[in-house]
C-alpha cells in the first residue's frame, strides 16, 4: 500500500492512497488543476482514481470535489449527513447524485482490493469520519479534523503499519495570536482540532512494535510551524507511558502546498 500527501493544511486536504490494484483520493480541497498537478508528480492521474473518500464537507477538504468528481464521473464514498451538506454547498457546483456512495461509520466497504473503514470523529461539521484502509494484514490511517480523541479512537488506529495524523496547533501561539476570541475557542473545543501535544499523546497510545511511520497533517498556517510540532509530538512520545522513544521510527511532516514522498507498506 501507498499513500502520498498531495496537500495538508488548514488551507487545503488531498491525500493519494493506493494498494496493488485500486487507487483512492481522500479529500479534494484544492483547485481541479493542483491535483492533476500533484498526481502527475507521483506519476498517476486523476482518471485513475477508483474512488474518492470525503472526511467532511468544510471547503478545505471539498473545493476540488465538483470539478474532479463531474470531469471523470469518480463515484464519491462519504457519510449521508457529509452527502447532505455537500449537495447544498454552491461552492462545489452541482454534482451529479448517483456519483455519491452513502457509508456509515463503523461499517466496512470494499474499494477495488482495498477495505475502507469510516470512524466516526469530533468535528464540528455535519457526519464527520477519519478512514482507515486495509489490504491483506497492511493498515493505514488518516486521521485529521477532530477536536479530541477516546478509547473509541484508540481502539480503532491499533496495528497500524503507516499514519497520517493532525497535528494542527500550538496551544500557546492559537491562544496570543490574532484569531477572533470565538474562532479560538472553536478550534480549542472538543469540535475542533488536534493540538500538537494531543497529536503526540494520541500517537503514542497506538505505537506497537511493527509501526513504521507517522505523517504529521492539517498544520494551522497562522498557529503552527513544522519543527514545532515536530518536536512536541517527539516530547510527547519521550514522556508516555510505554516503551517506545521517538527515534523508533520515522515521524514526517506533511506540507501545505507540495507533495510529500511516496510512503509505502
Amino acid at each position: 500500500m501507498k499513500l502520498c500527501s498531495i496537500a495538508s493544511g488548514s488551507s487545503g486536504n488531498c491525500i493519494f492512497a493506493s494498494s496493488d490494484k485500486s487507487s483512492l483520493l481522500i479529500d479534494v480541497g484544492i483547485s481541479g488543476k493542483r491535483v492533476e498537478q500533484g498526481l502527475n508528480q507521483i506519476g498517476m492521474t486523476a482518471k485513475e482514481m477508483d474512488g474518492i473518500l470525503i472526511t467532511h464537507e468544510h471547503s478545505d477538504h471539498i473545493s476540488g470535489l465538483g470539478v474532479i468528481a463531474r470531469r471523470y464521473g469518480i463515484p464519491i464514498y462519504t457519510t449521508k449527513g457529509t452527502k447532505e451538506a455537500i449537495l447544498k454547498s454552491k461552492s462545489v457546483g452541482e454534482i451529479p447524485k448517483d456519483l455519491f456512495h452513502e457509508i456509515q461509520p463503523d461499517t466496512e466497504v470494499v474499494i477495488g482490493d482495498i477495505i475502507v473503514m469510516p470512524v466516526s470523529v469530533s468535528h464540528d461539521a455535519a457526519q464527520p469520519t477519519a478512514f482507515v484502509l486495509q489490504q491483506t494484514k497492511k493498515r493505514m490511517a488518516v486521521i485529521t479534523d477532530l477536536g479530541r480523541y477516546d478509547s473509541y479512537i484508540t481502539e480503532r488506529l491499533q496495528n497500524l503499519d503507516l499514519l497520517l495524523l493532525e497535528a494542527n496547533h500550538d496551544v500557546h501561539m492559537l491562544q496570543v495570536g490574532t484569531y477572533p476570541y470565538y474562532l479560538k475557542q472553536r478550534i480549542l473545543g472538543d469540535r475542533g482540532h488536534l493540538s500538537n501535544e494531543l497529536s503526540g499523546r494520541l500517537l503514542s497510545e497506538v505505537l506497537h512494535d511493527q509501526f513504521k511511520a507517522v505523517i504529521l497533517g492539517h498544520l494551522s498556517k497562522e498557529n503552527n510551524y513544522e519543527k514545532l510540532a515536530y518536536e512536541t509530538v517527539r516530547l510527547e512520545i519521550e514522556m508516555a507511558d510505554n516503551p517506545y522513544h521517538a527515534g523508533d521510527f520515522p515521524i514526517h511532516v506533511a506540507k501545505r502546498d507540495m507533495v510529500s514522498d511516496i510512503f509505502e507498506i
